[in-house]
């Protein structure tokens, strides 16, 4: 089998080596289907904090299964499935505590970008799922990102009728706007790219700011809210601290800020400490995803509340893997897609 492998920054190599045997308590997924994003980016050009070169690389992928583990129930060769990549302990303290994003014993499974995928034990406990014959297998993959903005969303505390602006609408941006809008939210969407904002007025956002030459972002904001006071809630999903800092100052008195996208490390923010304590404003880390929110992901793709259509665009070889992430940093797709 062929499998891509991160070795460092704009360094991947595609290696040949053995299809994996599926241990008690695993499955092997033939992978039909692998998808590019923003953090195969991000890990692509700069490395990523989580693990250390060579590893497997790529987390959204969808499949069949190939072989069952001992002890495995659940599924059978040939089943249609997606595998999550990741599964919490469910024994830590912050597992305890109902923060099962924060898992100190964390299980990850990286390798979507190969042929073949194992997928351990405790992933297959809780984060593998059957696909439906209606569904595409590109819509399946994309159970993992849609995770991700559906556990952002509810951490959002997003209430009927408020101002929303999310800031940036990539895949997991566009998926925001999605959700911001299923819950009844008036949604303002900023972003550089007329492309990925046509698609945010197709989910739904009621206004779209383009802004590529604008002076004052966060005045342009402001300006379409109710006397001007700021959004409800302001969601960033680009991972530039100074887009953090913009999407602070857009948020109304007593309102809420999710700072989703991750920024490089080491990088820092700047808030005005008057602003922070007489607004009263709620700044919100947020990171990865939940079971609880996997299993809903799914099922809301299953209910059509996005489509493969509107993310994932151009088709690559894995010998190609390089030139769909390149393709993907530039900003011209959404998401391309690696067929196996």
């Amino acid at each position: 089998m062929k499998i891509a492998l991160f070795n460092g920054p704009k360094d991947v190599s595609i290696k040949e080596t053995e299809i994996p045997n599926a241990n008690p308590g695993e499955i092997v997924i033939k992978n039909n289907i692998a998808l590019t994003c923003g953090t195969d980016v991000k890990t692509f050009l700069r490395g990523h904090p989580l693990w250390d070169p060579p590893a497997p690389f790529g987390h959204e992928s969808a499949g069949v299964v190939y072989e069952v583990g001992e002890g495995v129930d659940d599924f059978k060769k040939g089943d249609r499935v997606v595998a999550h990549n990741s599964a919490p302990c469910n024994e830590c303290y912050y597992c305890k505590q109902g923060q099962h994003s924060m898992c100190e014993n964390m299980t990850w499974n990286l390798g979507a970008f190969a042929e073949y995928q194992a997928i351990p034990a405790n992933i297959v406990k809780q984060n593998v799922f059957h696909i439906p014959d209606n569904m595409d297998f590109k819509e399946a993959a994309l159970t993992e990102p849609f995770a991700c903005a559906v556990y952002g969303t509810a951490e959002s505390n997003i209430q009927l009728g408020d101002f929303v602006v999310v800031n940036g609408v990539g895949p997991i941006g566009l998926m925001f706007v999605a959700l911001a809008v299923r819950k009844g939210a008036h949604v303002i969407a900023t972003d550089l790219s007329e492309k990925r904002l046509e698609k945010a007025k197709k989910y739904g956002a009621a206004e779209v700011i383009n802004v590529k030459e604008l002076e004052d972002q966060v005045k342009a904001v402001r300006n379409l809210t109710p006397d001007n006071r700021g959004v409800d809630v302001a969601i960033e999903a680009v991972g530039l601290p100074d887009v953090w800092e913009k999407t602070i100052n857009m948020t109304r008195k007593g309102g809420i800020v999710n700072l989703f996208g991750g920024p490089k490390p080491g990088t820092s923010i700047t808030v005005d400490t008057k602003l922070l304590h007489y607004s009263q404003l709620t700044l919100k880390g947020v990171f990865h995803t939940t079971p609880k929110y996997v299993e809903r992901a799914f099922n809301l793709i299953k209910d059509g509340v996005i489509k493969a259509e509107d993310f994932v665009e151009a088709e690559y070889s894995l010998d190609e893997i390089e030139n769909a992430i390149l393709s993907h940093k530039k900003g011209e797709v959404i998401k391309n897609s690696i067929v196996f």
